[in-house]
């Protein structure tokens, strides 16, 4: 599946949270920034690496009016645990059956020890107030992930 086109208006969703809440993208057009990223699992040494990295610069993401939600298949359940076991303060979205990572182009081969499958690609999209795509994050590095994209927010939007 083919990545959105970064200035067009970002794929719409509506996922629920690690509660059960209903989360829009449409609820945070005209009043903040929105980050979303996709992640392979929740709980693994990757994931948490960048998980903790947003959770450490939460207010630094609030300065710059944004939102960040990591996006992956696990259940709900799942991500209440990782969101426990981290003490992450964002919320962290449920997308078992990957229909909105098929809509961002985050769903795709992928190779792990000499086996491929299918499965989320982890990248990051960051979508301005105006709910327009403004960048994409092809390329994730988890250790500094959360600098990376505070940085593109600080100098771009």
């Amino acid at each position: 599946m083919a990545l959105p086109k970064i200035g067009n208006m970002a794929p719409a969703f509506t996922l629920k949270d690690e509660s059960g809440n209903k989360v829009a993208l449409k609820d945070f057009k005209g009043k903040k920034n929105v980050v979303l990223y996709f992640y392979p699992k929740a709980m693994t040494p990757g994931c948490t690496v960048q998980a903790c990295g947003i959770r450490d610069m939460k207010k630094e993401f609030a300065k710059t009016d944004t939102v960040v939600f990591g996006v992956s298949p696990d259940p709900q359940a799942r991500l209440q645990k990782f969101i426990d076991r981290d003490n992450l303060n964002f919320s962290l979205l449920s997308d078992e059956d990957h229909a909105i990572a098929d809509k961002y182009g985050s769903w795709g081969p992928k190779k792990f020890m000499g086996k491929e499958y299918d499965g989320i690609l982890r990248q990051t999209f960051i979508i301005g107030k105006d709910g327009r795509l403004k960048h994409i994050m092809d390329k994730v590095k988890t250790k500094t992930h959360h600098e990376d994209v505070l940085t593109f927010i600080k100098e771009n939007l």
